[in-house]
Order: C-alpha cells, then structure tokens, then sequence
C-alpha cells in the first residue's frame, strides 16, 4: 500500500491532522463548530453525536468549549484513525467515543443525545468528478446529493432528546430549503436558524416533542 502524506490544517484553536482518505477540512465549517456550543446552551443535559465525523474536527472543536461528551460515527476506518489520534491530540477533558461504522449499526436504538451535529455527503453522485481532490465516500451524496442529508434526519428524528438541537450541513443550491421542507414533515421537529455560505448551508433543527406528542 503506498505512504500517504500526513498534513495538518487549523481548525479554531485546534490543529487537525488528515490525508488524502478523508476530507481536507474546511474553514468555514468552524461555524458549525459554533453553533452546536450555541445550541447546546439552550439544549438540557446529555451527551453530543456527530454523523459523518470525518477527521473529527467539527466535533472536537464545539466539544473543547463545552463539558459534554461526544461520540463520533464515521464509517470510513482512516477517518475513525484520525478522529481518534485528533481527539489524543487535543486532550480535551471530555470523554470522546469514535464508533467506527454505520449509525445504524453502531448506535443504540435507545441511545438519546441532546445535541447533534450532521456532516453528510452532500454532492450528487454525477458531480463528484468535478472534485477530484476529495475521496468520493467523502462527498458522494446520492443521485441528489441529499440521500445521506435524509438519512441524517432520520438519526436526528431517532435519536435527539425533547429540547435538543441538531445542527446539519447541507450543499448550496437550495439544499437547505429542501432540508427545512422536510424537517416539516417530521413530528416534534422544527427549523430553529440558517445560515448560508457560498459553499454550503447550516441548518438548526430542535425538537420540541417527541413524535407521539409527548
């Protein structure tokens, strides 16, 4: 197998190792960093999940500013290895769990969190040639570009406490109205906040019930 370069990038106050399996880490995505510690001032006790954590960095950076702990689901094993050795590398005094697989897979059914930050794939399948620097399983997000972004809802609708917030990336191109249409379909969830970037959207999402009404 050949050696792969090891890069490092900063990501806030953090310095996040990476290679070329996963995806380099984007600036702007700090800010979602910053609104899941927003989020969380507002949401009650619990645990922190991130979906699709790649190299960790956006999960590690709003966990160093909040006492929560966090667990960390990718299915990519490199992208597990770097969350892990990035995690070591901040030592953070919260406890972090990397699971290594599909949330469905590695997730309690039971398991709740009080806040939740999604980071899904988010390029349509017939478009992901046109970044040839990222991994595809990074990027690939279906025929749309929003299979993952529903699954990612789906977890969301599973797994978030009544007063929780989910904070979701999505792609530009109006991939954060489909997003909040379909959080109106969902019982107990509502679109709290946006914001847009020229390279995607943010979107927070709070449950205000569970499903059943209660």
């Amino acid at each position: 197998m050949p050696l792969r370069l090891v890069e490092t990038i900063p990501f806030g106050h953090l310095t996040i190792a990476y290679d070329s399996s996963v995806l380099t880490p984007r600036p702007w995505t700090v800010r979602q960093a910053e609104l899941a510690v927003e989020a969380a001032e507002r949401s009650p006790q619990g645990p922190v999940l991130e979906l699709f954590s790649g190299a960790g960095q956006i999960g590690l950076l709003a966990a160093s500013q909040m006492r929560r702990p966090l667990v960390q689901v990718d299915v990519n094993p490199d992208a597990c290895a770097f969350a892990r050795a990035n995690a070591q590398a901040a030592e953070l005094e919260v406890d972090v769990d990397v699971r290594c697989g599909a949330p469905e897979t590695v997730l309690g059914e039971d398991e709740q969190f009080a806040v939740i930050i999604a980071d899904p794939p988010w390029v349509p399948s017939d478009d992901i040639h046109r970044f040839p620097d990222d991994p595809p399983l990074a990027i690939d997000g279906g025929a749309d570009g929003l299979e993952l972004v529903r699954h990612s809802l789906d977890l969301v609708r599973r797994h978030l406490v009544v007063g929780g917030h989910a904070v979701v990336q999505v792609g530009p191109d109006g991939q954060a109205d489909v997003l909040a249409d379909a959080v109106q379909t969902v019982p107990g969830l509502v679109r709290v906040a946006e914001e847009r970037f020229d390279r995607g959207s943010l979107v927070v999402i709070r449950r205000d019930a569970r499903p059943d009404g209660s």
